[in-house]
């Protein structure tokens, strides 16, 4: 496997580290569960936003890093920040609900809510505050640990399960995960993320593995590349590197390389095959 890179930030900003995220756009959100700090860098390491939080926060995602959606279960209340982490938007459910367990922003307008108080799933418009569908909801509130909603089906991950129900909560898949952290929708397919590995839901079929390394500390990709946390230090991987089992250890690029932007970098890696396939057709053609 050829030598991937380490981007540029220090082992004080990835220490203690509990969740990260990476956008499109090559920019990279650190969560830390000791000081509930959520930080928004750049490529090149140069921090662009921060939030402190009183209490803890779970971040939905950052694909649209325009409105990026947090919630609170010791607070009942979601918050929506902007590009630079500055607050657009609170939802505060105290006002109208009994306890919601958890919360999971579908677009700008709507948001799915598990009340625990009530049991049910509520489909609830925050624009117009009103709630627009409740769905009975009698699995086990205790080992959730993430919810997601897509195309009329219900995503749901415990502490060492994935599953998938209709909105009449009738099974359709279910499958064990370890060291479930958080799910993720891209595109049209649902993505489970672990501790140290990424899965893709084949819908009603299997849960398939597109990335582990077993010593890592944190995992994440975004549409360009893999991403993790390994003895403090954050490396990237594209996707011509990823594979089933282990990943290869990583080299450590040049000084120099570590001021190249996560763009820069995916370009180089697109283009060198293209030039070797030409070189190649030109040898076919015995010049």
């Amino acid at each position: 496997m050829s030598a991937q890179r380490v981007l540029p930030f220090d082992t004080l900003r990835i220490k203690e580290v509990r969740d990260l995220f990476a956008d499109d756009y090559g920019n990279i959100y650190l969560y830390k569960n000791k000081d509930f700090s959520f930080t928004k860098y750049d490529s090149l390491g140069k921090q662009l936003g921060k939030l402190m939080f009183t209490v803890p926060f779970k971040v939905q995602g950052v694909q649209n890093p325009l409105s990026i959606a947090l919630f609170s279960e010791n607070a009942q209340e979601m918050k929506f920040v902007d590009q630079n982490l500055n607050e657009i938007q609170k939802l505060d459910f105290k006002q109208k609900f009994t306890y919601i367990k958890h919360a999971y922003a579908e677009d700008l307008q709507q948001v799915w809510l598990l009340d625990e108080s009530t049991k049910r799933l509520l489909q609830y418009n925050f624009r117009n505050d009103t709630t627009i569908n409740s769905y009975p909801f009698d699995a086990s509130f205790d080992d959730l640990i993430d919810l997601l909603v897509f195309e009329n089906k219900v995503y749901i991950l415990t502490k060492n399960q994935f599953r998938v129900y209709n909105l009449k909560f009738e099974k359709l898949y279910e499958t064990p995960v370890e060291n479930a952290k958080r799910l993720r929708r891209e595109n049209e397919f649902i993505l489970v993320v672990s501790k140290n590995s990424i899965f893709k839901y084949i819908p009603e079929k299997e849960l398939i593995k597109i990335f582990q390394d077993p010593d890592v500390q944190i995992v994440e990709k975004n549409s360009l590349a893999y991403f993790e946390i390994k003895g403090n230090k954050l490396y990237l991987y594209n996707f011509e590197n990823s594979t089933d089992s282990k990943i290869d250890p990583v080299i450590e690029s040049r000084k120099n390389d570590t001021e190249k932007t996560v763009e820069e970098l995916m370009k180089e890696k697109s283009e060198t095959p293209d030039v070797i396939k030409l070189l190649e057709e030109i040898q076919d053609l015995g010049f």
